[in-house]
């Protein structure tokens, strides 16, 4: 009978060994976490490279293949962020897993969910909320540039799931690339509010769209002009109101006063 309960326990602890080891990889900052990290990440970016260009290969012969193969890859990385949390509960309740579990059911599904692929490309913007996309830049000592990049990585995902939202209902039938590169040439066109004129949208649809993606877009680009042009500040929160930036020699929180201990780059 003891033997039963050793060799349970023995399991119990293999299992939450294994827990821990997925928990340092995912969020550690040793350089095998960081050479794990720098592999998911190139991962990650190639998975979405495919989702920005699957409207146009979804007529291809091997297609299938790729998206099932895809659904294996993020599954597999939904469990073991999964297993890596400490509340597994918790975790599921964040609006990044709610949107992998959803891309994870449009590449399961790829034919019934065929008019909600362009929204895959959502993926990028769970990436770089995670924390996981910005790890290895504050280790090379970028930081600074956090702000810009993720506003960077916040207008490309809208341009992207813009234009696959355009060709999807606008441009797919028979277009091929020529008919990608149209939406695109309009989403950017649009948010710029360049205004050429010589792609319109049809109805009061083509007309809705243009007008939510000039709004949408030009705050974003407000957005990415704030964060490459106003003075650089830190990610240090005060213990006390929990103000997340503050000036790199700040002394005291400019919120409550706090006396902080800011360390130097590279301290």
């Amino acid at each position: 009978m003891q033997s039963g309960n050793d060799a349970s326990d023995d399991s119990g602890s293999a299992f939450d060994r294994f827990r821990d080891a997925l928990r340092i990889l995912y969020h550690g900052s040793s350089p095998a976490a960081l050479r794990f990290q720098m592999a998911v990440i190139l991962i990650d970016l190639a998975i979405i490279a495919f989702f920005i260009a699957s409207p146009v290969l979804r007529d291809r012969p091997s297609f299938l293949w790729v998206d099932y193969s895809v659904a294996a890859l993020l599954a597999g990385d939904i469990v073991m962020r999964g297993l890596a949390s400490s509340d597994v509960l918790r975790w599921l309740r964040q609006s990044t897993v709610l949107v992998d579990i959803f891309i994870l059911v449009t590449l399961l599904m790829p034919n019934t969910l065929a008019n909600l692929g362009f929204l895959r490309i959502l993926r990028l913007w769970s990436l770089s909320r995670s924390g996981m996309l910005w790890r290895p830049l504050r280790h090379a000592g970028y930081a600074t540039w956090r702000d810009a990049a993720h506003a960077v990585v916040n207008l490309l995902t809208f341009l992207f799931v813009v234009t696959g939202f355009v060709y999807t209902f606008f441009f797919r039938e028979g277009s091929g690339i020529a008919g990608y590169v149209d939406a695109l040439y309009f989403t950017v066109a649009t948010v710029t509010t360049t205004g050429f004129g010589d792609i319109v949208l049809p109805g009061v649809w083509g007309k809705l769209t243009a007008i939510a993606t000039m709004i949408i877009g030009i705050s974003l680009f407000v957005r990415l002009a704030q964060a490459i042009f106003r003075p650089n500040k830190v990610f240090f929160p005060c213990p006390v109101c929990a103000l997340q930036r503050h000036d790199p020699d700040a002394v005291h929180c400019k919120a409550c006063g706090t006396l902080l201990k800011i360390p130097d780059p590279g301290d």
